[in-house]
C-alpha cells in the first residue's frame, strides 16, 4: 500500500489551490497509484473545526477506500472528538496559536488515537522539541512530527529530538524537502520513523510523491517511507486503513 499521510481538501486564503475538491485528488492518487491520503478539511484547521470535519467525513464516504480522516480538534473552539472511523486527529498550533505543549491539548492525548500536528522550527508554537514534551507526557500515543520541522535548517535538529522517543515520527512532506533530505532522516532516525506525506492540496501531490519515489533509498526502506510505518501506526489493519470502520461509527 502506498499512503499519503498529510492531505488536505478545500480552499485556504492565502494560497491559491487549484482544484480543491475530493474528485480532483482522487483522480491524481489514481494516477500516481496511490492507495489512501490522511485528509483533514482546510475549513476545519481554519474557522470551524466541526464543520471542516463533517466536510472531510463526507469526502470519505463519497470515496470509500481512499481518504482517512484526521479530524481537526481546535483547542479555542473545543469541538469532539470521534473515537472509531478516523485516522486520528490533526491539530495546527500555528494556526490556533496554542502551544503543542500547552495543556488545551490535553483531550487529544487522551483519546490515544494517533496525531498529525504541524511542526515548525522556532516556532513559539510548534518547535520540534514541544514534540518532545508531549511525548514524555504521553509516550503511548503516536505522534507525527509534520514537515520534520519545515525549515531545512532544522531537518538534522527534528531528527536529533525525536530519535530516542519511539512515538515520534518524521513527516515528510514540505516545499523545502528534498529526496537527498529524505535518505538523510531515515539514516538519522531509521527508515521506520520516517513517514510520507504531501500537504496535497496545497502543494502538488506529484512533487511530494516524487521526491520519496526517487529518493536514494533502497527499496525496503522505501516501503517503509511510503505506506509501511503508516499502516503500522494504524494498527495494520487493511480494512480499518482502506476502509472498514472509516464509513460506519465516526459521529462523535
Amino acid at each position: 500500500m502506498i499512503l499519503d499521510a498529510h492531505g488536505h481538501l478545500g480552499p485556504w486564503p492565502d494560497f491559491l489551490i487549484p482544484d480543491p475538491s475530493a474528485g480532483g485528488m482522487v483522480t491524481l492518487m489514481d494516477r500516481l497509484g496511490i492507495d489512501a491520503m490522511g485528509i483533514s478539511h482546510l475549513l476545519a484547521v481554519g474557522p470551524s473545526a466541526e464543520e471542516g470535519n463533517r466536510l472531510a467525513f463526507a469526502a470519505a464516504e463519497r470515496y470509500p477506500g481512499r481518504f482517512g480522516v484526521w479530524q481537526v480538534y481546535n483547542p479555542h473552539q473545543r469541538n469532539r472528538l470521534a473515537e472509531r472511523g478516523v485516522w486520528g486527529v490533526k491539530i495546527h498550533p500555528d494556526v490556533h496559536q496554542c502551544a503543542l505543549d500547552d495543556r488545551r491539548y490535553d483531550p487529544v492525548w487522551e483519546l490515544g488515537l494517533p496525531v498529525l500536528a504541524h511542526g515548525q522550527t522556532d516556532s513559539p508554537w510548534s518547535d520540534p522539541e514541544r514534540f518532545v514534551t508531549v511525548a514524555r507526557r504521553y509516550p503511548g500515543v503516536p505522534l507525527l512530527l509534520g514537515h520534520a520541522g519545515l525549515w531545512p535548517y532544522g531537518f538534522a535538529r527534528a531528527a536529533g529530538l525525536v530519535r530516542d522517543h519511539p512515538s515520534l515520527y518524521l513527516e515528510i512532506c514540505g516545499s523545502k524537502m528534498t529526496g537527498r533530505w529524505i535518505s538523510r532522516l531515515a539514516e538519522m532516525v531509521g527508515a521506520d520513523r520516517v513517514v510520507y506525506g504531501s500537504d496535497a492540496c496545497f502543494l502538488d501531490l506529484r512533487v511530494g510523491f516524487g521526491r520519496v519515489a526517487l529518493a536514494p533509498l533502497d527499496d525496503a526502506d522505501r516501503a517503509l517511507i511510503l505506506g509501511g510505518n503508516l499502516a503500522r501506526i494504524l494498527g495494520g489493519d487493511p480494512a480499518r486503513i482502506l476502509g472498514g470502520d472509516l464509513a460506519e461509527g465516526h459521529r462523535p
